[in-house]
C-alpha cells in the first residue's frame, strides 16, 4: 500500500486532539516471556495518566514503568521508567524523562521541548526538531486517538520521535480489525505495526503486533513482539478510570 503522507496542518498527524484517555487513567499489563513455546509471567508494567500543570501550562503528566519479575533477571532484568508531560490541547510532548536499566544497559535522558523554536534540549545540547514532533511514551498516547476508520488495512500512518538526541522518521501500519483473545477476556480489536527503532530490546522493523480495544478508549489489550532474547506477550491485565465503557470486550476470562 502506499504510504500514507499527512501535512503539517492534518488532524491525525499535528493538530490532533484528545479523545481517549483522561485524567487519572490507569492501566497495568503482565508480560509473558517464551520459554522453549511456553510462555511464562516475566513481569509487569503500567501506565498512569495525571492532568497537572508544567509551566503553568496544564498537561498529562503520563507515566509508564517496566519491570521484569526478580526471579527472571536473571534472564535479562529491566527496571524502566519513562515519563512524559504532554500538552492537553495539542497532545505534543513539552518534557520527557527516561530512565532505563534493560540488561545491564543504563540510560539516563531528560528532555524539553521548545515548541516556538522547535527543539529539544537534552544534556547533551540544543536539536532541531519538526513542529510535530513525540516521544516515547506521547507517541502512544497519540496513536490511541487515531481514527483508524478513515484508513484501509496495509496504510501506514507517519509520524516523527525524538530519541537519544535523534528524530526519527516513523509510522503506524494499520493492519485492519479482529477478535482477539487475552488473559483478560476476549475483545474486538484494532490491530496495527508500529515500526520500531532498533533498542537494547526490542528488534527494528515491523515485528510488534499491537492491538487495542475497538471502542473509544483505544487501550492496548495485547502486544506481541520477538525480543533481544526469545519473544515476549503482553495482556492488559487491569484498568481503572477509563474514558468510556469497555464495550469491546466480549467475554470474560
Amino acid at each position: 500500500m502506499a504510504w500514507v503522507r499527512l501535512s503539517a496542518d492534518d488532524d491525525d498527524f499535528c493538530g490532533i486532539r484528545n479523545t481517549a484517555f483522561q485524567n487519572g487513567e490507569f492501566i497495568s499489563f503482565n508480560i509473558f516471556y517464551a520459554v522453549a513455546g511456553i510462555y511464562v509471567n516475566a513481569g509487569t508494567a503500567s501506565f498512569n495518566c495525571n492532568l497537572e500543570k508544567l509551566n503553568n501550562r496544564p498537561v498529562f503528566h503520563i507515566t509508564g514503568t517496566g519491570t521484569s519479575n526478580s526471579k527472571y533477571d536473571w534472564i535479562f532484568k529491566v527496571r524502566d521508567k519513562y515519563e512524559s508531560f504532554i500538552d492537553t490541547n495539542t497532545l505534543q510532548p513539552l518534557k520527557f524523562i527516561r530512565n532505563v536499566d534493560e540488561g545491564g544497559y543504563k540510560k539516563h535522558e531528560n528532555v524539553t521541548f521548545n515548541k516556538q523554536a522547535n527543539t529539544a534540549v537534552t544534556t547533551d545540547g540544543v536539536f532541531k526538531v519538526p513542529a510535530c514532533i513525540q516521544d516515547v511514551l506521547s507517541a502512544v498516547y497519540y496513536a490511541r486517538n487515531i481514527n483508524f476508520d478513515k484508513y484501509k488495512a496495509g496504510d501506514r500512518i507517519p509520524f516523527q520521535m525524538f530519541l537519544d538526541n535523534e528524530v526519527y522518521s516513523l509510522y503506524i501500519r494499520y493492519l485492519g480489525k479482529e477478535t482477539i483473545k487475552t488473559k483478560y477476556g476476549k475483545f474486538r480489536a484494532i490491530k496495527f505495526k508500529p515500526l520500531l527503532v532498533k533498542g537494547t530490546i526490542f528488534e527494528g522493523g515491523e515485528k510488534m503486533n499491537v492491538w487495542v480495544t475497538d471502542d473509544p478508549n483505544h487501550i492496548p489489550v495485547r502486544i506481541e513482539s520477538p525480543i533481544a532474547v526469545g519473544s515476549i506477550k503482553v495482556d492488559m491485565m487491569q484498568y481503572r478510570n477509563i474514558r468510556y465503557p469497555l464495550t469491546s470486550l466480549q467475554s470474560w476470562n
